[in-house]
């Protein structure tokens, strides 16, 4: 049966209009997107074979041109609107941060850092540099590659964070294999950062580790 034939509360549109995009399952926000299926496969029927296909959302959304247009029913078009959509979330989310101060909200600071490295597919090392009212100054992505106690260099980031004028710090890195939880090299990495920064009076305020779907907080475990 065709979608314009089910009960109205039951549309993902209609359903998004009323009760929020929240509401809405994988499926259904990805269907809206899609707009169309294919013949005799509804737009929501589509949507859950590509999610089944790719391995969920995160994969979707990640995947590159080649590997995306290879599933039935999407192509270059649909690629391009995708790739734009994430575009502009990320942009959406770094102007929310830089309207406001940054460490009263760690939602939008979780946020931003998620979108803007979950996907990425080798390890990278970012800073998020504040004034001392805490608005965001600069972004700057310091490190990548294998990221252990070696190949972060304190002295680098201290020397940004000057550079920067900047009061405080906060520092993030992901996990490609999409795991977010910390490893005893992540602490340690946190707490040799945070010394340098106490030396030159400027606060390291919290250490993000992005996996896909999910951010930890070092401040929020303790391990600062």
């Amino acid at each position: 049966m065709a979608i314009s034939h089910w009960p109205e509360n039951e549309r993902p549109r209609e359903k998004l209009i009323l009760r929020g995009a929240s509401a809405l399952s994988d499926a259904e926000l990805l269907a809206i997107f899609l707009r169309t299926g294919l013949p005799g496969i509804t737009a929501i029927d589509l949507a859950r074979t590509l999610l089944t296909q790719f391995g969920g959302l995160g994969a979707l959304l990640s995947a590159d041109h080649k590997a995306f247009c290879s599933a039935k029913g999407v192509g270059t078009a649909k690629f391009v609107q995708l790739k734009a959509s994430l575009e502009l979330t990320r942009r959406y989310l770094q102007e929310q941060l830089e309207d406001q101060p940054v460490f009263t909200s760690p939602e939008k600071v979780s946020d931003y850092l998620s979108v803007q490295m979950r996907d990425y597919k080798r390890e990278v090392f970012m800073m998020l540099l504040l004034d001392s009212k805490h608005q965001l100054l600069d972004t700057h992505e310091l490190f990548q590659g294998t990221l252990d106690a070696a190949s972060v260099h304190p002295r680098e980031v201290v020397a940004r964070a000057l550079r920067m004028n900047a009061a405080a710090v906060i520092v993030a890195h992901n996990h490609p294999s999409g795991l977010a939880e910390p490893s005893q090299a992540d602490i340690d990495i946190t707490r040799r950062l945070k010394l340098a920064l106490d030396l030159v009076d400027i606060r390291l305020l919290d250490h993000f580790v992005i996996g896909r779907g999910q951010v930890v907080s070092l401040a929020q475990r303790g391990k600062l």
